[in-house]
Order: C-alpha cells, then sequence, then structure tokens
C-alpha cells in the first residue's frame, strides 16, 4: 500500500471524525439549552409551601421528570434509531409543495421587509402591549378557579342555647327542601358534630349534598336555590354554603370564608357594635352574601354576686360561699375507684341541682361553720346575664371576625369594594382597626410565592441564555420574547372571562420556558448558518426565520390542540387546569409571529454585523 494514501485517508478519516463531533455538539448545545430553559422554571416551585405547594409540587415533579426524559431519549434514542431504520435518500429535502413554497417565500418576503424597516415592527408591538395592560385591569383575580365539583356543603347553625331536639326539627325542614330539589342525588347531615366526627355544639352542623351526574342545572344556580328557600322558609337558622374543594381548604387553613374582616379593639361593647355595623354595611356590596358579625353568644348566664358584709354575719366569707355553692350544684369529686386499667371519680352533688330554676337556686340552703342553715339570696344577689358573647382574642388583642362568601363576583374586585367601605371614616370608631384575612389572605400569600417563582423563573432563563450565547445582546433579545408572551396571558384571560388566579400565574411561569426554548432554537439556526454557510447577519436572518418556520408552527400548533380540551374544560376535573390552559395558548398564538418576525428585527439593532 502506498504510505502516502495511508496517511491521507488516515487524517481524512480524523477530519470526518471531528466534524462528526463538531455536528454531535452543535446539535447537543441547542437541545439541552431549549431544554433547560424549560426545566429549570420549575426548581423555584419546589420551594413553595401551603396551599399553593400542595396543588403544584405534584405537577412540577411529573413536567421536570418528562421533561429530562424526553431530553434523554431525543439525544440519545433518537440519532441510535436514524441510524438503524433510515436510509440515504430519508436524509434528502423533500420536494416542497405549492403551498409550502408559496407560505416560504411569503414568509422570507416578510421578514426581508420588517428587517429592513424595524420601526414598523416595533410600532405594530404597541397594540399588543397597550392591549396587554387594557386586559391587566379588567381581569378579575381569584385563588382557585371556579369549578362544577359536584357537591357542596351546606353549614348551618341556629340560635344559642337551641337544644338537640329543636335543632333536629329545624333541620327535618331543611331536609325537605333539598330533597325536593330535582339537581339533588344524596346528601348527608351531622348535628352537633365536626370533620371527623369531634362533639360540636348541639346548635351547629352540616349538610354534604351531591349532585346528579350528567344534565342538570349548574351548581352555582342549585346552591343559590337552596340558600334563598332556607332563607324564608326556615327561619332561625343561619346557612352558608360552600364548594367542596373551598370549604376544604377553608377548614385545613382555619379561614373558610373568602372574606374574613379581623376587628381589633380594647373595649368589648365597642367591638360588638362596629362588627354589627360592619356586617350591615358590607352586606350592601354587590356579589356578598352569607354575611355574619362574628358575634358568638355564648347563652345565658346567672352571675353570683356575694355581699361581704352579709357572709361575714352568717360567720362565712365570700370564698366559701362560692365554694359551697359550687360543691352542691357543680359537685365535687369526692373519690375514685379503680375499673380495670381506669380510675373513674366519684362526683357528689345535690340531687336535681343541675334542673334548679334560678328562684330555687335563690334559695338553696346553705351551712355555716357552726350548724345553721341560711337560704343563699340572703348573702348573694342573682343576676341575669342575656347573650352573653364569647371572647376571642388574636395576638392577645380582643377580636371579633366579620365574615362573608362571594356569589357571582371575583375575589379581588370584591375585597376592593369591601376596602373602600371600610375606608368611611364613620364606621369604624378612634381605636379600632381591622386587617383582612380569610382565603383573600392566602390569595395574596400565593401570588407573592408565584411572583417569586415567576421572579426566580426569569433570572434563571436569563443565566442560562449569557451561559449559552456569551453575549449579553443576544441574551436580552431572546429574553423579551417569552416577557412580550406573558403579556399575552392577561388578554386570554380577560376575553374568556377567566379569572387571574394561581391555575394561570402558573401557566405564565411555564410560557416563560416555552418561548425561551423555541427562540434557542432560531438563534442555533441563526449561528449554523452564519458559522458553516458563511451567511452575512442579514441574509442568515431571514434564512434561519424560513427555515425554522415549519418546525416552529406544528409545535405551537400541537401543542394548542393538544391543550384545547383543558381550555374548553372537557373532562371531569378539567375546570381545574383550565386557567392554566388557557395561559399557556394565548402565549403560544403570540409565539410564532414573536420568534419569526421580531426576534429577527431585536438582533439585527442590537448585533448589526457582529457575530452571534
Amino acid at each position: 500500500m502506498n504510505p502516502s494514501k495511508s496517511a491521507t485517508r488516515r487524517r481524512g478519516d480524523f477530519t470526518f471524525v471531528r466534524r462528526q463531533a463538531r455536528h454531535r455538539h452543535e446539535f447537543t448545545r441547542p437541545l439541552a439549552g431549549s431544554s433547560a430553559a424549560t426545566l429549570i422554571i420549575f426548581v423555584p416551585l419546589a420551594f413553595l409551601s401551603g396551599v399553593t405547594g400542595a396543588f403544584f409540587k405534584t405537577l412540577s415533579v411529573t413536567m421536570a421528570s418528562a421533561l429530562f426524559i424526553s431530553f434523554l431519549v431525543t439525544w440519545l434514542a433518537v440519532p441510535i434509531l436514524c441510524d438503524r431504520w433510515l436510509k440515504p435518500h430519508d436524509a434528502d429535502e423533500p420536494r416542497e409543495t405549492r403551498f409550502a413554497a408559496w407560505m416560504n417565500r411569503r414568509h422570507a418576503g416578510l421578514v426581508e421587509r420588517v428587517t429592513g424597516r424595524p420601526v414598523l415592527v416595533l410600532l405594530g408591538l404597541l397594540p399588543l402591549i397597550v392591549a396587554a395592560a387594557f386586559a391587566f385591569t379588567r381581569v378579575g383575580s381569584g385563588f382557585m378557579p371556579s369549578m362544577d365539583e359536584g357537591g357542596f356543603v351546606l353549614d348551618y347553625h341556629t340560635e344559642p342555647g337551641t337544644s338537640v331536639t329543636e335543632t333536629d326539627r329545624l333541620m327535618k325542614q331543611i331536609e325537605g327542601i333539598i330533597r325536593a330539589n330535582p339537581n339533588v342525588a344524596t346528601y348527608s347531615r351531622r348535628t352537633g358534630a365536626g370533620l371527623g366526627g369531634d362533639l360540636n355544639e348541639p346548635n351547629k352542623g352540616d349538610f354534604f349534598i351531591r349532585l346528579k351526574s350528567g344534565q342538570r342545572e349548574p351548581i352555582e344556580t342549585v346552591m343559590e336555590e337552596i340558600r334563598s328557600k332556607v332563607d324564608t322558609q326556615v327561619p332561625g337558622v343561619s346557612i352558608e354554603l360552600a364548594q367542596l374543594m373551598e370549604d376544604l381548604i377553608g377548614d385545613l387553613t382555619a379561614v373558610p370564608q373568602p372574606v374574613q374582616i379581623k376587628i381589633y379593639a380594647d373595649d368589648q361593647t365597642t367591638l360588638n357594635a362596629t362588627a354589627k355595623k360592619v356586617a350591615a354595611r358590607i352586606g350592601r356590596i354587590q356579589g356578598v352574601v352569607d354575611v355574619n358579625d362574628g358575634i358568638n353568644p355564648a347563652g345565658d348566664a346567672l352571675e353570683l354576686h356575694i355581699r361581704a358584709e352579709a357572709a361575714a354575719a352568717e360567720g362565712m366569707d365570700p370564698q366559701s360561699v362560692a365554694q359551697a355553692v359550687s360543691d352542691m350544684v357543680e359537685g365535687n369529686v369526692a373519690t375514685q375507684f379503680q375499673s380495670g386499667p381506669k380510675t373513674v371519680g366519684v362526683r357528689v352533688c345535690v340531687a336535681g341541682a343541675m334542673t334548679l330554676t334560678d328562684t330555687q337556686l335563690a334559695r338553696l340552703q346553705i351551712r355555716a361553720p357552726d350548724g345553721h342553715l341560711f337560704a343563699l339570696n340572703r348573702v348573694a344577689e342573682l343576676v341575669t346575664v342575656t347573650g352573653q358573647p364569647e371572647i376571642s382574642r388574636d395576638n392577645l388583642k380582643r377580636m371579633v371576625a366579620v365574615t362573608a362568601r362571594i356569589d357571582g363576583r371575583d375575589l379581588g374586585s370584591t375585597i376592593a369594594d369591601v376596602q373602600k367601605a371600610l375606608g368611611d371614616n364613620n364606621l369604624l370608631p378612634r381605636g379600632v382597626y381591622y386587617e383582612l384575612g380569610g382565603l383573600y389572605q392566602q390569595q395574596q400569600i400565593a401570588f407573592k410565592g408565584l411572583l417569586s417563582v415567576f421572579g426566580a423563573a426569569i433570572a434563571l432563563v436569563f443565566g442560562l441564555l449569557l451561559f449559552l450565547y456569551e453575549r449579553f445582546r443576544v441574551a436580552l433579545a431572546v429574553m423579551a420574547m417569552p416577557l412580550l408572551a406573558a403579556g399575552a396571558v392577561f388578554i386570554g384571560l380577560w376575553a374568556t372571562s377567566i379569572e387571574l388566579n394561581i391555575s394561570a400565574m402558573m401557566g405564565m411561569t411555564m410560557i416563560i420556558g416555552i418561548v425561551t426554548e423555541v427562540a434557542i432554537f432560531y438563534v442555533s439556526e441563526l449561528q449554523a448558518l452564519m458559522r458553516d454557510d458563511e451567511m452575512p447577519l442579514e441574509t442568515a436572518l431571514i434564512a434561519a426565520s424560513r427555515n425554522r418556520l415549519r418546525p416552529i408552527a406544528m409545535t405551537t400548533i400541537a401543542a394548542i390542540l393538544a391543550l384545547l380540551p383543558l381550555a374548553f374544560a372537557l373532562g371531569q376535573g378539567s375546570a381545574m387546569q383550565q386557567p392554566l390552559a388557557i395561559a399557556i395558548i394565548s402565549g403560544l398564538m403570540v409565539q410564532l409571529p414573536l420568534v419569526l418576525l421580531l426576534l429577527p428585527v431585536l438582533l439585527k439593532l442590537l448585533m448589526k454585523r457582529q457575530a452571534i
């Protein structure tokens, strides 16, 4: 063999291997960068806590795992399968159809015109920015997505001191109203018991109502029908209605109502009077229902006022008189006996003492130390206290919580009207102040956490872009795409009358990674054309946009079609993720023009003739 030919062949083989390695590196870099752009936005979600963290940690772990596995499959499995199954002629460019050729020509001409007149494109952004700003001011805000869960909870309470028998009689009337509703499938009731079977006051309880599946009235309509009939037909009963998820979250967070106004004051009389005024005022706000002034009377009571002089005349002091009355009425544990492993106390009291009337109690005979008997009314006065309210404290301050629910309105606008009403100078006396709690407080905590996640996602993606391109201007141009697409989320929510809630904010965060991923592939194509084909920047911008038109359009349309069932809330439980789907679709709809038209213009303005 000719040594020179062998050396030439070895050099050729080395050059081929080096070229293959370079092509593999050029393939891996954008693939890894685009996958990481979507993957890293889920990292901040791991630090969310509370209700928001419970809802989205599972979603984020699932999506992050799926994205990582898809990257491994694309990086490792797809090249091996292509090498085994594809033939050389499969790599030939397919013949363009007449429609595809027409689209490519029109698109290339459009990109050439907009890159030649970048001012027109920047002016074209104004309608998008103005529409996003307008929609932002018009979109309502909420906490959880509104959905028909197929059932709801009816909490009730009667007047304090009502017996179980009387409460049961009233509840049977409500049962008749529930059974008469054609939309109700089944129901159950608890009286004097709470969630988990714990004991409650005999005047409190709840109904668990399950609606029929299939064709029926919306759940909000059914709830309003039952609420109005109970209010008009069963006097003396106060009710609150909430869907299952709302009631469960309320129980978990100890704030079951969307509206909770915590009023603080030192004087209990002033506090109760203010709570009643606040309840009456917010009850006139549109959409506010089931208002409760927060004053919980503990029932009637008898106060024993002992006269020290009269007790001394009988040879006793006030403390010994009070102890004697307590021992006779409430009893005293005199001894204990063993019953198996338990120790049972023996309480001794006067027979029938628990059923004494106030007149009989006043004549109760007390034995003095010297042995003589005297009536209780000779040394004390019995004062009847009616409707004695319970005293609640928050941070060692006396507090009454006025609560209400919302019907037919979003949480944000309703709370804005509540704050406006509370701003009336004549409503809160001097020395009385308030704080907003309830689901609104949980919403603010959740929004604060999700905004931190959104900001962290932007910072991580921008850092990734700097690592990929090592050019601040290129990273800035690419980062502008997802930020503008995120503004379109508000347009989509406003157009579909969907509230901005934690699900929609999650979708807006995901848009950052999705749009950045597509923009990375465009820039990678641009770099390959300028490096391998030695195209100038202006020509490469047009060619890269034309080459990426079909794959970007296909991935965008495929993603939108996949999310449409969720966007239309088709299927059981899909309404929970409907805001997320609408938010992502809104960003995807502007992704195509942003990446294929605006990004070339920004790169041309920022980079001019420099290499990317």
